[in-house]
């Protein structure tokens, strides 16, 4: 009898072990992202209001590229993943679900020194091929600069290179030669802030005074041109979670609030928000 009541003790205190276990999984009092770049500037926005709001929830924050995002969400090591680009036909096979939570811009962003002030569709799309390599051959758009052209562009698997090539038709296979391949949307920044002869491409909501944004086919990279579609070179901003995997009900309420009122409100402040 004596043994019987101690198993029965000991599967009992397993059950509440069990529970307590479950209780606190399904807390998630911890959410972990991780992605894109691009998105990381908006998402930590997200995280820095978001402890005002629930404090007892940590969000953890990883930019990685998107490329990590979608395959880190796909095997659960995020709770949410970042991409800066569209989901292929065959990621989304993976049994990955995106949610658009914002539109973003990407700025062809030059020296504050540079003269030049707008460029066309085609003439960034001859530069980043290599028929354009110097800012003469620009004709008027150089407006007097001279020199060779310091092609700066972004890493394979990035989101925001991806969206780009797609955006202005062509591929690694048609990317200059000579381009300075660089992670991240900071460093691309400083690279070009740097150099009176680059040009890059970043988020044009993390355009800040070190860099000058080119307006193209003359729109500048504004909320009002991306939302009318004047400014073309625009890709959207989404969040991946897994589809028939509920999210932790810490993970869907914030993505929940994300959509909401109060998360658009952050995506206003520097990209074209959804909702």
């Amino acid at each position: 009898m004596k043994k019987i009541i101690s198993v029965f003790l000991a599967l009992a205190l397993v059950a509440v072990f069990s529970s307590c276990r479950r209780t606190d999984s399904a807390s998630g009092q911890t959410i972990s992202v991780g992605g894109s770049t691009s998105v990381t500037p908006l998402m930590e926005l997200f995280q820095e209001e978001y402890a005002n709001v629930r404090p007892n929830v940590t969000i953890t924050v990883s930019g990685t590229g998107s490329g990590d995002g979608i395959t880190g969400s796909a095997s659960g090591i995020y709770d949410i993943g970042m991409s800066s680009r569209e989901l292929r036909p065959a990621e989304i096979g993976t049994g990955l679900e995106p949610i658009v939570i914002a539109i973003d811009g990407i700025a062809l962003i030059i020296n504050n020194s540079s003269p030049i002030s707008n460029l066309s569709m085609d003439q960034v799309r001859r530069i980043y091929t290599g028929s354009i390599s110097r800012w003469e051959q620009l004709g008027a758009a150089a407006n007097g600069k001279t020199g060779g052209i310091a092609v700066i562009s972004r890493e394979p698997g990035s989101g925001t290179r991806g969206a780009f090539q797609e955006i202005l038709d062509f591929t690694d296979a048609h990317l200059v030669a000579n381009a300075v391949i660089l992670d991240g949307t900071g460093a691309i920044r400083s690279t070009v802030a740097g150099n009176p002869d680059a040009i890059g491409y970043i988020s044009s909501g993390s355009i800040n005074d070190s860099v000058k944004g080119l307006n193209i086919d003359g729109a500048a990279p504004t909320e009002a041109n991306i939302r009318n579609g004047s400014y073309r070179i625009a890709r959207p901003f989404i969040l991946i979670v897994r589809r028939g995997v509920p999210p932790t009900p810490a993970a869907q309420a914030f993505l929940d609030w994300t959509m909401g009122s109060q998360g658009q409100a952050i995506v206003a402040r520097n990209w074209v928000s959804v909702n």
